[in-house]
């Protein structure tokens, strides 16, 4: 059998320069300069990687039963978006129903070849977090419950070893004794969903705590000036900064500071909850009730629009709003969705563009108003997605 290889032509993301990129099977053989080349070349970067994503058109990871083909249905429509891996996220719900979700997604993953090479995990978000309003966010206090290790594993097992990332509080007792055997076990611990102590949070990272899910949202409405735990992550070098920023969930001042702080360690998340993806207009959801999407893509409360019901947008939201407020250039906006959460998860995918890397690629232009279009994925050197003329 003759060996796979393509060739694409493109202006590279970090250089702005033409370059040829060879793929031979699922790699990148060679990335070669171009002499001459038309100037409407669009631009060439590594997939997009999502850690956080809750449900997408329609599909909800929260809503058990979870249809067999849902997993790798939503893991196709995500193409279109530049994600080439994301991470499912089963949030605080009763035993069962997140036994049940791990099931059904890693059942998927075994029956659909799809499925699996876009999934290196799920993400486990709660129910081990706080109790606190506020700092709860959305989650249901009813299912909120203290580290359980038993109970842990029996879910690991339900995931057939797929949970790859838990998101909880170390607020609890024995929680840095739970963190630690997490970490052992292969689990990037993130803290969230928390009110604990600086001494909590340092003692959750000496045990093996990496990351802060989406930091500044799922908290208090006010806070001590300091200590908090917000500045307490902030200042834990160790941890990685997952940002929603959407423009609506975090003030750009917010988004600027931890970019300071954090810089390869920042990387940004679209949570995403079912309703990305779908047209503007009302909904009614399990956890929010009546929720108006806006024509901007802002999720909100119906009976109060100060309040929101989750994000409604991806990635690509993210990076727009990045370039679009003058927080980050487009190569750095991509970055924080595409290597950053590459090098936390150790995925090959952290090498970016450049020969030997897997080849998950996107083809895209960027217009003047920032606005990103996708003309091409790829996925494992496979075009998997390309858009209609």
């Amino acid at each position: 059998m003759p060996t796979q290889r393509l060739t694409v032509r493109a202006r590279h993301y970090l250089t702005g320069q033409p370059v040829s990129v060879e793929i031979e099977k699922d790699r990148i053989l060679a990335i070669k300069p171009l002499q001459h080349a038309e100037a409407s070349l669009p631009t060439i970067a590594p997939g997009l990687i999502d850690l956080q994503i809750n449900g997408y058109a329609g599909d909800d990871f929260n809503a058990p039963p979870i249809p067999s083909e849902m997993v790798g249905r939503l893991a196709r429509l995500l193409w279109s978006e530049g994600v080439t891996c994301f991470y499912p996220t089963v949030i605080t719900n009763t035993d069962q129903a997140i036994t049940e979700a791990l099931q059904s997604i890693a059942r998927a993953c075994e029956n659909d070849s799809v499925a699996a090479n876009a999934i290196p995990g799920i993400h486990l978000e709660g129910p081990f977090i706080s109790l606190e309003d506020g700092a709860r966010g959305a989650h249901a206090r009813e299912h909120v419950r203290p580290p359980d290790w038993d109970l842990f594993c029996r879910w690991q097992d339900a995931a057939a070893g797929r949970i790859r990332i838990l998101t909880m509080s170390p607020e609890w007792p024995a929680s840095a004794d739970f963190i630690a055997r997490c970490t052992e076990s292969g689990v990037t611990v993130s803290i969230g969903h928390t009110a604990a102590t600086s001494d909590q949070i340092a003692a959750a990272v000496q045990s093996g705590a990496r990351m802060s899910t989406h930091l500044g949202n799922g908290t208090h409405l006010t806070l001590p000036r300091h200590p908090n735990y917000i500045w307490e992550q902030l200042a834990q070098d160790a941890l990685h900064t997952c940002m929603i920023a959407d423009g609506f969930h975090l003030p750009d001042q917010v988004i600027k500071v931890i970019l300071k702080v954090k810089g390869a360690k920042a990387l940004i998340v679209s949570d995403a909850v079912s309703l990305a993806g779908l047209p503007a207009g009302e909904y009614t959801t399990p956890v929010g009730g009546k929720v108006i999407l806006t024509p901007q893509g802002r999720l909100h409360l119906k009976e109060n629009d100060k309040l929101l019901a989750g994000s409604a947008q991806m990635l690509l939201a993210g990076i727009t709003h990045l370039t679009a407020r003058g927080l980050a250039d487009l190569p750095e906006a991509w970055d924080l969705a595409s290597l950053h959460p590459a090098m936390l998860m150790k995925r090959p995918q952290s090498q970016g563009l450049c020969p030997g890397a897997p080849a998950d690629l996107v083809i895209f232009r960027a217009d003047p108003t920032h606005q990103i279009e996708i003309h091409q994925t790829y996925k494992s050197g496979q075009l998997v997605y390309e858009r209609a003329v």
